[in-house]
């Protein structure tokens, strides 16, 4: 058994990688269970580079406090985070990284934007841009980096090197954005981003087809492989 950190309070987030992965190998635990956690700064230019800040971060933060590492009980551990966001090719592939706070840029407002904000803004700028040119796509970096062990006489590893030990896996899912907003399943942008095949929204085709489709279940199906492979 093995734990693995999520680092998200998002429990849409949470729900998705557990039923992908499983509980038979891991022991999940996430950001609420971690209450003293600083914050991250997402700051980065690229989704790596957010999902790197958020798992090194949180590993030396972890690493900094004893009471933490001593709930680990020196089993095998990880921390895992992800950065994903919307990619429209009209709109020169944004949000992209902003895809979270893409309303809240307007006006400099601290924190993310609420998903109907974004929507709205997204709307707002595609405007009579038409259905056929509207191509878009969802994409999913993840990052997992394991805890060092705490050992007596060794030393806190640098940034660069849990840089070093971190794995990477993506996944991404072309789509388009429809028109108007449909369906009251999912979240963020999926009331109107229609996956390619499909007619319906992320939002409408509920969490069984989502889970095979999206850009984070494919970045999650990577992982579930390398985790294989690593038990095998």
């Amino acid at each position: 058994m093995q734990t693995l950190i999520i680092a998200t309070r998002n429990k849409h987030k949470v729900e998705e990688i557990k039923s992908i992965l499983g509980t038979e190998h891991f022991q999940f635990l996430t950001l609420d269970d971690l209450p003293d956690a600083p914050p991250i700064v997402e700051d980065g230019e690229t989704f790596a580079d957010n999902a790197t800040r958020k798992s090194v971060g949180l590993i030396r933060w972890i690493l900094a406090n004893p009471e933490m590492t001593h709930k680990l009980e020196g089993k095998p551990a990880f921390v895992l985070a992800d950065d994903s966001g919307l990619e429209v090719d009209a709109l020169g592939g944004a949000p992209g990284v902003h895809s979270a706070r893409y309303a809240a840029l307007d006006t400099n407002a601290p924190g993310n934007s609420a998903d109907h904000e974004n929507n709205a803004k997204l709307m707002r700028l595609l405007g009579e841009i038409p259905l056929e040119k509207r191509t878009a796509r969802f994409r999913c970096v993840l990052a997992l980096t394991p805890i060092p062990p705490d050992e007596p006489g060794t030393s806190t590893p640098s940034e660069a090197a849990l840089l070093q030990s971190t794995h990477f896996f993506s996944g991404a899912c072309e789509g388009r954005i429809t028109d108007a907003p449909s369906g009251k399943g999912g979240f963020g942008y999926d009331p109107l981003f229609v996956p390619d095949g499909y007619t319906a929204s992320f939002a409408e085709l509920g969490e069984t087809i989502k889970n095979k489709l999206s850009h984070r279940a494919k970045a999650l199906h990577e992982l579930q492989r390398h985790f294989e492979n690593a038990f095998n």
